[in-house]
C-alpha cells in the first residue's frame, strides 16, 4: 500500500525525522502513536535480536497504538528516516476518509502477530 504523506499531514499526522541509529521507542515504553515511514529504514529489535526492517510504506508501532499497552519491541532507525506519526485523533481522520488504512493496519499487525507464533513455536 502507498499513502498520501502530504494529504496525512493534513488530516492532523506530523512529519519527523530520525537520524541513523537514533531510537524511535523503546521495548516496553508506553505507545499512543504510530509510525508510517516516508523514507529510510526502520530495524524492530527485541532483545538484541532484529525481528523485521521495515522501509519506505510501512507502519511500526502498531500493537501498542492499538491496544494502548507498552511497546512489544524496539525500533531504531538504521538510516537516516523520515515517517510520518499518527495520534489517536489523526488517524481517526485517515480512516474516516479512508477505511482501507484501518484494515491495512489491522493486516501489517496480523502478519507480525502470525510470523512471532511461528517464530515462538520453533
Amino acid at each position: 500500500m502507498y499513502f498520501d504523506f502530504d494529504h496525512m499531514e493534513r488530516l492532523g499526522a506530523r512529519s519527523h525525522s530520525f537520524d541513523a541509529g537514533e531510537k524511535i521507542f523503546l521495548q516496553n515504553e508506553h505507545g499512543n502513536v504510530l509510525y508510517v515511514v516516508r523514507t529510510g529504514r526502520v530495524e524492530v529489535i527485541t532483545f538484541g535480536k532484529v525481528l523485521e526492517k521495515v522501509g519506505a510504506n510501512g507502519i511500526v508501532g502498531e500493537i501498542a497504538f492499538v491496544d494502548g499497552g507498552p511497546r512489544s519491541a524496539a525500533a531504531l532507525a538504521s538510516e537516516k528516516t523520515d515517517v510520518m506519526v499518527l495520534d489517536k485523533d489523526a488517524f481517526s481522520a485517515i480512516i474516516r476518509e479512508d477505511p482501507d488504512f484501518a484494515l491495512h493496519v489491522m493486516r501489517v499487525m496480523a502478519e507480525r502477530l502470525r510470523r512471532l507464533n511461528l517464530v515462538g513455536h520453533h
